[in-house]
């Protein structure tokens, strides 16, 4: 703490800087990693593994789902959205091996848009009056001519509002198949994206887990943190600038059925490619990434302070977000932090980054326009993002399942990594059960007009009866 201190007031003495902005040195195999230049002088490091696995060519049908909605802003700010189509009700489903999930698993059912809260249903407000050609029924004359009755002068009294008028309409009307994505599917990819002061790193256990299934995964290391460049520049920090890194990375590493995996300040960058590449995005995963809002820098926040401050305050701020990022504070959750690298960034990274998270389109129209399958991980205990954020996520997305483990919290993949393995993986294999096709109805053929005239013969014959004759009776 004190040589912290006596390096932050050096710094604020001589106008520089005690932060390394250059990689960071490692001494990891260079196996599986990769240096990808985006742009000139802008460097990040990146982890392919590709498992050495048979190739099996599986027929992967699927289900369709029909995602139909009708999506409308009022000038108010107010949001209706209205489902159109079948919704996708199905359920994650249970391991292969039969396993049913850990008990510390709380799964918060994704109701109907139309039974949800108040601010979400804004129903269209209907004029008084009803014009029907030229005759105009008033509250004076009746329907009739006749005279108004008591309850039609309360109505007339009462002021007359207007018909709200939409700002903006958006209609989604399309088909999506989803299928089960296995490890031995060749056209499978894992995209992992970590958040601010995270590293690749802190995917080791998911890494393990699921290049041991023969997954290929893909983890790149954001511009600033682990080995990749940090450029001495704010602007290299900010959502759009490493946005497009995570679109270039992409489209390097993309195959044709992509599963993004973004913890925190990642989801929303998950968010932007489910956007850029609706065809290519299979399933999403968000593990704590907040509710759908638009996102903008605070003003008053401790990461607006100098550089120099933020060092001297270095400790304090890694002491903080052992608290909040972890349910226990003790020697274990400590060395999970020093091994996965994680909140070892430099002052200058961490404030330029915070000060960067500006997305204005980001808002809940863009999250609902969304038709992609999306799981939700949440930890009951994280205190940077509430659990109510993530069930409002679940209620504005088309197809969302929520998951909150009670053992975990900011840092449930840290944590809880058996459990998060299990829900990541049971969500790749879930697939919509396939409904089986209408039976058709055999079509009869039309009768010709020689067989109608033979069934009319036939039916008059059997209606006239010859009366008896005398001698019968």
């Amino acid at each position: 703490m004190l040589t912290s201190f006596i390096e932050g007031l050096l710094c604020c003495l001589t106008s520089k800087s005690t932060n390394t902005v250059v990689p960071v040195e490692t001494s990891e195999p260079a196996d599986g990693y990769e240096f990808v230049e985006v742009k000139p002088g802008r460097v990040l490091r990146v982890r392919h593994i590709i498992p050495d696995r048979p190739v099996v060519e599986e027929p992967t049908q699927g289900g369709i789902v029909s995602c139909k909605r009708k999506i409308t802003v009022y000038r108010s700010g107010q949001l209706f959205i209205e489902n159109l189509g079948e919704r996708a009700s199905a359920e994650l489903k249970t391991c292969q091996n039969g396993d049913t999930e850990p008990n510390s698993t709380v799964e918060v059912e994704l109701t109907d848009c139309r039974n949800s809260s108040p601010p979400v249903n804004i129903p269209e407000v209907r004029s008084d009056s009803v014009t029907a050609g030229n005759n105009v029924a008033t509250p004076e004359t009746g329907a009739a001519g006749e005279a108004p009755a008591a309850g039609q002068n309360e109505l007339a009294q009462q002021p007359r509002k207007r018909r709200r008028k939409p700002k903006r309409t958006v209609v989604i009307d399309c088909d999506r198949r989803i299928s089960s994505c296995k490890g031995t599917h060749s056209d499978v990819a894992l995209f992992f994206i970590h958040g601010v002061g995270g590293s690749l790193d802190i995917w080791g256990s998911q890494l393990d887990f699921f290049s041991q299934l023969g997954y290929e995964v893909i983890i790149p290391d954001l511009a600033g943190h682990g080995a990749s460049s940090a450029p001495h520049i704010a602007a290299a920090y900010t959502f759009y600038a490493l946005a497009e890194d995570m679109r270039l990375i992409f489209k390097r590493y993309a195959k044709k059925r992509n599963i993004l995996i973004g913890h925190s300040y990642g989801v929303s960058f998950c968010t932007f490619l489910a956007h850029e590449f609706p065809d290519q995005i299979h399933k999403m995963v968000m593990i704590n990434g907040g509710g759908p809002t638009a996102l903008e820098p605070s003003i008053c926040s401790i990461f607006n302070l100098p550089t120099c401050v933020l060092h001297c305050l270095s400790p304090l701020l890694a002491w903080s977000f052992l608290k909040a990022g972890f349910a226990r504070q003790g020697s274990k959750e400590k060395q999970l932090l020093k091994e996965n690298n994680a909140f070892n960034v430099s002052s200058f990274v961490l404030r330029a980054m915070m000060s960067g998270q500006y997305w204005p389109e980001g808002d809940e129209v863009y999250h609902a326009e969304l038709t992609v399958p999306v799981l939700l991980v949440h930890g009951m205990h994280d205190k940077f993002v509430p659990v109510e954020e993530d069930q409002r996520m679940a209620e504005i997305l088309l197809m969302a399942f929520l998951k909150v483990l009670e053992d975990g919290s900011h840092m449930v993949m840290l944590e809880c990594p058996e459990a998060v393995n299990t829900l990541l993986h049971e969500f790749f294999l879930w697939e919509p059960a396939t409904q089986p096709p209408p039976k058709k109805e055999p079509k009869t053929r039309p009768e010709t007009a020689k067989a109608q005239t033979e069934n009319a013969r036939a039916t008059s014959d059997c209606t006239k009866v010859r009366p008896a004759s005398a001698k019968q009776t």
